[in-house]
């Protein structure tokens, strides 16, 4: 039972070292964007600083690889 025990663990250990090696392989990669709003006051004007250029917020966002699949059979 002890044997059984330990080869089962060995090969649990081994089986996910072996998907975490290859795991960058197998995902899309994922990018960045940089994404700037405009900020805007209570009446919805834009603020300016003091160069008279217009205050954003930025923020960068993950953009996600769209994956295509097969289209579902329409029933007759």
């Amino acid at each position: 039972m002890k044997n059984i025990f330990w080869s089962l663990c060995i090969v649990v250990s081994v089986s996910f070292l072996w998907n975490n090696a290859f795991a960058d392989v197998v995902k899309p990669a994922e990018t960045t964007t940089k994404v700037c709003v405009d900020v805007k006051d209570k009446a919805g004007k834009p603020i300016k600083d003091a160069k008279g250029v217009v205050k954003q917020n930025c923020k960068e966002m993950k953009v996600h690889k769209k994956l295509e699949g097969t289209p579902v059979p329409v029933k007759k």
